[in-house]
């Protein structure tokens, strides 16, 4: 940029990167130009933790401070600050070093939480200043003294030219894993890169080596406070396929905080792993108990912790990882004791009604979010969510799969670990077959018990009066009435069902539950459904546009997945990017593009790939690792050409419109499709 100060016109030419060489070190460069005077300049630089949270708005009456300095130094061109949290007291330590082009004076400076040096010199029209700063951080989580580490890597510190070509090649090499190359949509292609740079700096393979879920909103904002929620159902399948190991550490994570979860459920009077809906470090309900509405100004109370589904968000990304890594070891050591003690839970809610014999799941929340309670219940919670039923009986006849996975020697100590006899096994049998739904004469499943008595909304009302109904919840509340009282959504509910499993797998699962619904109720249920969606996550747009294409309506998914792709670019939600990206969002049509568009599933156990590019992409590349097989495909209207890493002389089964085919490795395969 170039700006002018003074009568003085000077260049500036600055860049600055965060190494994914080494999560331990950051620089930064500026190139100063002065165009047309000669003088003397200084330049300050350091570093600053004195530091308040203030990146949004409706924050601003809470805490801000959660980072309280404790010790600074500079001397000459290098200083360091150490700081700790507020409440999960962890150390930071952070120095600096930093260096010009040319001779000059350094003066350091202190003050709290601050350590700075400036360097004064003289330059002249037309030369350059360059100054780089060179950062190393560390904390008491992966180090036990992160002042001695950052000191003493800072005694033999490579140059800012070697640190970015590290930090370059380290890219490079993710990028090769990740990237998707597209032809004939250059937009596409750029959101495609910019989510994917978002989600890899969330998340990198660094995380392979540390104790850290992903934040629903990215490293970028303050928005949710770096929570986890589950967001990860969307964004693992990006790492299953690139990077499992971060997947394996994103479970880990939860694994390590089973006993909060288990601890969390004893306070509610239940048994096995009850995960929060919103999880910071140490594992406890970080979910607030009042909510700001923006539009009334007004206060309120807030359910939404009793969307205990998030626990089968868990056992489902479990199960996913291991389908696509077959890796027994985790599912031994860790994977089940995670995923039965889920189990446990969720059939210690089951409550079998003498009247009609079914049992049922009462005082729960679905994914919707807006129905939080009966209309003027007292307490929060509705009976019978028929996604959260759902996924229990599919979590359940997982349960039996993965006991022959582990071998009955290993069963055997999981279920003495979590108090899991035979007799209780055989009542999830039972459970499975007689977990209640409610669904009317045209096939509807109702999202839960007495969703076909609430009464239906007046769209058009609220669409004149306020434009943006994304949040009709918020909407409803500021004229006096409650979502609670009518037919509609946040997002997809029921549907969720199917963004989650195949139309086969429901339909199994709905068959041994004892439910015959119609050929066509899927369809029925999209369009019920969404019609009474107001999308105010930008996750429904990922759901409903692989429904819409389920039930063959492209054109409807193609608007869908678009609106979707680009949520964060454009802000679709009107302010809140700016607050944090959307991590599912983000992954979750990464996933969309190669699923719907390069028709690529791993439900079986080799690839299928169904390809149906959109009108205008003329050519998609991508690479992914499937249970230890790295697969390389470039797609075009009318052809797809195949690739496999493998070890020498295996043959790899593929499946291309139905047709099977074999791979061997290093040799392409040209498929006409």
């Amino acid at each position: 940029m170039t700006v002018r100060f003074e009568g003085k016109t000077s260049r500036i030419v600055s860049e600055w990167f965060v190494s994914m060489h080494s999560r331990h070190f950051a620089a930064q460069q500026y190139k100063i130009i002065a165009v047309d005077y000669d003088d003397e300049i200084t330049i300050k630089a350091g570093l600053d933790v004195d530091l308040i949270n203030d990146g949004v708005e409706r924050y601003r009456s809470l805490n801000q401070k959660h980072i309280l300095p404790m010790e600074e130094k500079a001397n000459g061109n290098s200083g360091y600050v150490v700081a700790i949290t507020s409440q999960s007291n962890i150390k930071i330590a952070c120095s600096y070093i930093l260096n010009a082009n040319k001779e000059g004076h350094w003066e350091p400076h202190i003050s709290k939480g601050k350590a700075s040096s400036m360097f004064t010199t003289h330059i002249k029209s037309n030369e350059e200043l360059t100054m780089t700063k060179r950062v190393i951080i560390c904390n008491s989580l992966t180090n036990d003294d992160p002042l001695n580490l950052v000191l003493s890597e800072g005694k033999n510190l490579k140059s800012y030219e070697e640190l970015r070509e590290l930090s370059e090649t380290a890219w490079r090499n993710v990028w090769a894993r990740v990237d998707i190359e597209l032809e004939g949509d250059r937009l596409a292609q750029k959101i495609f890169r910019l989510n994917l740079f978002h989600l890899f700096v969330t998340a990198s393979p660094h995380n392979a080596l540390l104790d850290a879920g992903i934040p629903a909103r990215g490293m970028h904002g303050e928005a949710y406070r770096g929570h986890i929620f589950w967001d990860e159902l969307f964004i693992l399948p990006v790492y299953n396929l690139s990077f499992p190991e971060i997947s394996r550490s994103a479970l880990m994570y939860r694994y390590r905080r089973l006993p909060a979860a288990r601890e969390y459920a004893r306070k509610h009077g239940n048994r096995g792993a009850m995960f929060p809906w919103q999880s910071g470090s140490s594992g406890r309900e970080e979910t607030q108990v009042v909510h700001l509405n923006p539009v009334s100004g007004i206060w309120g109370d807030d359910y939404s912790s009793l969307q205990r589904h998030v626990s089968l968000a868990i056992a489902y990304n479990i199960w996913e990882y291991y389908h696509c890594t077959l890796d027994q070891q985790f599912m031994k050591d860790y994977g089940a004791e995670l995923f039965f003690d889920i189990c446990m839970f969720w059939t210690g809610l089951c409550r079998k009604d003498a009247k009609d014999g079914k049992y049922h799941i009462r005082g729960v929340m679905g994914p919707d979010e807006f129905h939080e309670k009966y209309p003027n219940a007292e307490h929060g919670g509705l009976d019978d969510n028929a996604y959260t039923n759902l996924m229990t009986v599919w979590t359940l006849q997982k349960a039996y799969q993965i006991r022959n996975i582990i071998g009955e020697e290993c069963f055997g100590e999981v279920a003495k670990k979590i108090s899991l006899n035979e007799q209780e096994w055989e009542r999830w049998e039972d459970i499975g077959h007689n977990l209640s739904l409610f669904i009317n004469e045209e096939g509807i499943i109702a999202q839960f018990d007495g969703y076909f008595k609430l009464k239906e909304l007046d769209w058009e009302y609220f669409k004149n009066k306020y434009g943006n109904v994304y949040r009709m919840d918020r909407l409803l509340k500021a004229e006096g009435l409650s979502p609670d009282e009518f037919k509609v959504a946040k997002q997809a509910d029921v549907l969720m069902i199917f963004y989650n499993l195949l139309p086969e797998e429901v339909n199994q699962l709905l068959q041994e539950m004892g439910y015959v619904l119609p050929e066509d109720y899927l369809k029925k249920n999209f369009w019920y459904y969404l019609n009474r969606t107001s999308h105010g996550s930008t996750l429904s747009r990922v759901v409903h546009a692989k429904l819409a294409h389920l039930v063959g309506e492209e054109e409807l998914a193609w608007q869908m997945f678009r609106e979707a792709l680009l949520s964060d670019y454009v802000d679709i939600q009107g302010g809140t990017t700016a607050e944090g990206i959307h991590a599912g969002v983000m992954a979750g049509t990464i996933w969309l593009a190669l699923n719907l568009y390069a028709g690529l599933s791993l439900r079986e156990d080799f690839p299928s790939f169904q390809p149906h590019l959109p009108e205008d992409w003329e050519k998609l590349c991508f690479n992914f690792s499937f249970r230890g097989i790295r697969y390389f495909a470039e797609m075009y209207k009318k052809k797809m050409i195949l690739t496999v890493g493998a070890p020498h002389n295996l043959e790899v089964k593929v499946k291309v419109n139905g047709k099977e085919y074999i791979l061997l490795p290093g040799i392409t395969k040209t498929i006409e499709i």
